[in-house]
């Protein structure tokens, strides 16, 4: 009889739980207390006599990096080397350090695509909530202010879409998927800013622009690009004097590809109208000073909390692990491996 492949699994699972079961068929699934920590993790990596030093694929959620913290260096290094992949539930992957991993031959995979609708709607929600000054209306509402604070709460006016460019920093899936959103709402002009220009088909419409063009010519500036070394804080005090006066601000994204200070002092002058933010730079610890503007409209980072989304994610990642047992190479391998002649020459597990 042949043994299972090792699959350690980090983190809780909400609502795939039958999608678990059914690989319980294949593999051997084992867990760690919620009470792990990241040197209880690492000692574990090494003890011949604990099960998760035979694992061979890892599915991690955003979560469990409070049990071992970032998937960084230390934690590449001291993997052993039966790991071939770590899987993790989500489209934004900024906690995995992908190069020490692909340093060992390890596999990591992420879950996009299945994000952009639920994200793409938090994102349409945050823009027209940002554009039309509704967290003002809001505050005055619940402090009980209304109408004594006068017409609409004492809400700034606030403008339609008519007439504004939208500059889409990022035009990937939750991009595109926030662009068809917006279509419909009457906006003048789609731009955009992507490293690469994209084929006409997958441009939709929108413009191409450089990075800068798009500061400058943007009313409204969604951002929608993932996290690394060359975007943290790409939206810093120089980008912010670029932008149009009363620019307003939406991120869905990660917190920390904008400069969290510099946005407050932007907001502060004026300079940035106002902002929709579903995530911030240090999470979940946002300076006091942001949450006070009633010109943030902001979120807990609900962007994919929606049973659907989840469930969709845990239920794929399961994919995931599937595919690795049976062909040795994830579904959807993270953009800066794939090609990677180590991974196309992968071995199934059974």
């Amino acid at each position: 009889m042949s043994v299972k492949p090792v699959v350690l699994r980090l983190g809780k699972v909400a609502y795939a739980n039958e999608a678990w079961k059914n690989l319980a068929k294949i593999a051997n699934v084992v867990t760690i207390p919620e009470s792990t920590t990241r040197e209880q993790f690492l000692e574990a990596l090494k003890d011949p006599q604990n099960e998760v030093s035979k694992t061979q694929i890892i599915t991690r959620t955003f979560a469990s990096v409070k049990q071992t913290g970032r998937f960084d260096e230390e934690i590449a290094k001291s993997l052993p080397s039966s790991v071939v992949a770590v899987c993790h539930l989500g489209a934004g992957y900024d906690q995995i350090d992908t190069k020490f991993f692909s340093e060992r031959k390890i596999q990591v995979t992420n879950v996009p695509e299945l994000v952009n609708n639920a994200t793409a709607d938090t994102h349409v929600y945050l823009l027209l909530g940002a554009l039309r000054n509704f967290e003002y209306g809001n505050r005055t509402l619940l402090a009980g202010k209304w109408p004594s604070a006068g017409a609409a709460g004492g809400a700034p006016v606030g403008n339609d879409p008519e007439g504004k460019v939208v500059g889409v920093l990022g035009l990937g899936g939750i991009g595109r998927t926030v662009v068809e959103r917006l279509k419909p709402f009457g906006f003048a002009k789609f731009i955009y800013h992507n490293r690469r220009r994209l084929s006409p088909e997958l441009e939709n419409g929108c413009e191409y622009v450089s990075f800068d063009e798009l500061l400058a010519q943007s009313d409204i500036i969604s951002v929608n690009i993932p996290l690394n070394g060359n975007t943290r804080h790409i939206l810093n005090r120089t980008a912010f004097e670029k932008m149009k006066d009363g620019v307003v601000i939406v991120n869905t994204a990660r917190g920390a590809v904008i400069d969290e200070s510099a946005l407050i002092e932007a907001l502060k002058s004026g300079k940035v109208r106002s902002a929709g933010l579903d995530v911030f730079e240090d999470e979940p610890h946002v300076p006091q000073e942001l949450l006070d503007m009633p010109q943030v409209l902001g979120l807990p980072h609900m962007g994919t909390n929606t049973f659907e989304t989840i469930k969709h994610m845990e239920e794929f990642i399961v994919e995931n692990v599937e595919a690795l047992i049976k062909s040795g190479k994830g579904l959807t391998i993270v953009p800066e491996l794939q090609g990677e002649p180590w991974i196309e020459q992968a071995k199934p597990l059974v």
